[in-house]
């Protein structure tokens, strides 16, 4: 495993920075993680699978001969609801991920301080060099918190008004013939 690390320098640094961090870091890593699959899965989605949703909507619209009536102006919302629904499919998922980053953090930093707090009980004095590991402890986790929850707020922002863009588009390319 070491043979590893010395190829790969930056793997040290990461290792380095997670004990640094305690445990509670390990949980923001795997947040963050989850967090950003879900991020991919929509980009992709709105790259590849939306497109032919929409596609295929606008074939089931387009291959309707009456777009006037009552019914039709049903099928229409329905068509659009469908393509909406996939639209924001775990979008609420992850905008949950970006809260749940900073709260943790704010863990790491009372779970950093108990340990700050133990140590002075055990030591029986305020000796810095004993305090500094649960320091440190308590203020990484709540920087790569913050750090996770701004990306994760980015694209969060950023997905949800294109899925509101994409709504948008469809409403307005689902014509609706008057009488």
């Amino acid at each position: 495993m070491d043979t590893v690390f010395y190829y790969l320098p930056f793997l040290t640094t990461i290792r380095d920075f997670l004990e640094l961090g305690g445990v509670v870091l390990y949980m923001i890593g795997l947040l963050t993680l989850f967090m950003w699959v879900l991020i991919i899965e929509r980009m992709l989605y709105l790259r590849s699978g939306h497109r032919k949703m929409v596609a295929a909507t606008k074939e089931i619209w387009g291959a309707r001969a009456d777009r006037s009536s009552w019914n039709a102006h049903q099928v229409r919302a329905r068509l659009i609801s469908v393509v909406s629904r996939h639209l924001d499919r775990n979008l609420p998922l992850i905008q949950t991920c970006v809260a749940l980053c900073p709260l943790l953090g704010l863990f790491g930093t009372v779970f950093g301080m108990i340990t700050v707090f133990e140590v002075m009980a055990i030591s029986g004095s305020g000796n810095p060099r004993s305090m500094a590991s649960g320091v440190s402890m308590a203020t990484i986790p709540t920087m790569a918190g913050m750090v996770s929850a701004l990306s994760g707020i980015a694209m969060s922002t950023y997905l949800t008004r294109r899925a509101e863009r994409e709504r948008e588009l469809l409403s307005d390319n689902l014509d609706i013939k008057h009488s």
